[in-house]
């Protein structure tokens, strides 16, 4: 399991002031603001959010020692992360946090090794499984649920996945 979850990303300066905005990963995305502070990947930095508030299409933060627009703007692109044992313990079936099934090894239902995966994404539809193929060549994606994902198995280190049928 992974000690750090991502649970943000800051995109473009937000006005003159130092404000930014944010894409929260977590299942409430004002929560990234009780977390704070949020550290970059490498925890070399820590950025305090002292202002949340909700824009059109994300959010809107004040961070701490951010005070103009060039600040804000260097800030582009940076995936925030929280240790792990700052988040809420996962108490519902058939939850996950993302990080834990990067890595995982996919499955067929017959237990023949396909890939590894390397990636979830979500594009709006829902969460979407990126597989590396043990063939190597060019990953793939799955939607990530059950019907396609049957049974994750995070002790086994493994999913199991029922792709589609091909159409001819």
């Amino acid at each position: 399991m992974a000690d750090r979850i991502r649970v943000a990303r800051i995109g473009a300066a937000h006005g003159l002031r130092g404000e930014v905005r944010i894409w929260s990963f977590t299942q409430d995305p004002t929560a990234i603001a009780r977390y704070s502070p949020l550290e970059t990947e490498d925890g070399a930095r820590r950025l305090e959010i002292v202002a949340l508030r909700r824009g059109k299409e994300c959010l809107i933060a004040r961070i701490r020692g951010v005070e103009d627009r060039d600040a804000a703007a260097r800030l582009t692109n940076l995936d925030l992360f929280v240790p792990r044992e700052r988040l809420p313990a996962i108490e519902e079936p058939d939850t996950f946090y993302q990080a834990d099934l990067i890595g995982l090894q996919a499955v067929t239902t017959s237990g023949d090794a396909i890939g590894r995966v390397t990636a979830v994404h979500n594009f709006g539809g829902g969460d979407i499984i990126e597989i590396e193929p043990v063939s190597g060549g060019a990953s793939f994606m799955l939607p990530f649920a059950a019907a396609t994902v049957p049974t994750v198995d995070l002790a086994a280190k493994r999913i199991v996945v029922v792709p589609p049928v091909e159409q001819s």
